[in-house]
């Protein structure tokens, strides 16, 4: 009795050239076969079969009945195990994918958001849900499909993980419009006397990256209010006497708050994007991503 098991699919590609073909020869042409090569896998598709298959005939062979009802599966099969060879086609107007992108509240803001806008352009159909960024769970969160995308920093990123830098980041000076100190230069003493804001995610609620540099200048700044998030700090700004130093893609196009240049070098920070292997050559999150790096680019 004939097994599945025991069947070289190799002979039913064999057998498709012998029905299209009808002549051992030109069928071993095309597979790029010996005549006896092709007469042997003929020999086993009438065992696996127990059939004929194909007789001789003054031109060729031609197939049997049974040859004939083979045909159409036969075709199928190979159609199918082609297709699942092939990668799979990526329509990003009609994909209905889902997508979950980590992200800080900072980069939520200067990248997920023009992200969006370009993906709801090009892919309106997908679903794109954004959680926290968990540093300690990044590489689990990627690795479980959890997550697939992480908009972080180099330094965070596990070097398991694909990574690509979006941008470099430097820092501005934000107040209100109408703030005394916007009238004048603002320089290092001035600046270290006003009271600071501060976005404090996790360690020194009240340093950051601009104590450091004051701080290898012998200075320091008053810091009289930190918060934990970059989205409520230009609403504390507008009604208050308060400066901070933020990204400064945070605070372009930003109503009622003026920009200055800080008095001091206040090293930047770059963003990168992370993922795992698992995505990598995924013709979809193979697109997803390019849209993203296009964003930025």
């Amino acid at each position: 009795m004939a097994d599945i098991r025991t069947l070289d699919l190799n002979l039913l590609k064999a057998f498709s050239a012998l029905l299209e073909e009808r002549n051992v020869t030109r069928a071993a042409r095309r597979l790029s076969l010996t005549q006896p090569a092709v007469s042997g896998m003929l020999a086993r598709l009438r065992e696996s079969f127990n059939d004929p298959l194909f007789v001789r005939a003054p031109h060729g062979i031609v197939p049997t009945p049974r040859a004939l009802e083979l045909a159409e599966p036969v075709a199928k099969i190979l159609r199918d195990i082609d297709g699942m060879l092939q990668p799979a086609a990526f329509d990003p107007a009609q994909s209905e994918m889902q997508l979950t992108i980590a992200s800080t509240d900072y980069a939520l803001r200067a990248v997920v958001v023009p992200f969006l806008a370009r993906l709801r352009t090009l892919a309106p159909g997908l679903q794109i849900a954004v959680r926290p960024v968990e540093n300690r769970q990044l590489q689990q969160q990627l690795e479980r499909g959890e997550i697939d995308l992480a908009i972080v920093t180099p330094e965070s990123t596990p070097p398991e993980l694909h990574a690509r830098r979006l941008f470099d980041e430097e820092y501005v000076c934000m107040l209100r419009e109408g703030h005394p100190a916007a009238a004048k230069k603002l320089t290092l003493t001035r600046f270290c006397a006003l009271d600071h804001a501060l976005v404090s995610y996790e360690g020194e609620m009240f340093s950051g990256v601009t104590d450091s540099a004051l701080l290898a200048l012998g200075l320091k700044r008053k810091v009289t209010l930190s918060v934990t998030s970059f989205l409520v700090l230009p609403e504390i700004l507008r009604d208050s006497d308060l400066i901070a130093v933020v990204p400064k893609r945070l605070a372009v196009n930003t109503h009622g708050l003026t920009l200055l240049a800080p008095p001091l070098a206040i090293p930047g920070f770059t963003k990168t994007v992370a993922w795992h292997e698992r995505t990598h050559t995924s013709a979809g999150h193979r697109w997803i991503r390019q849209q993203l790096f296009d964003t930025f680019s």
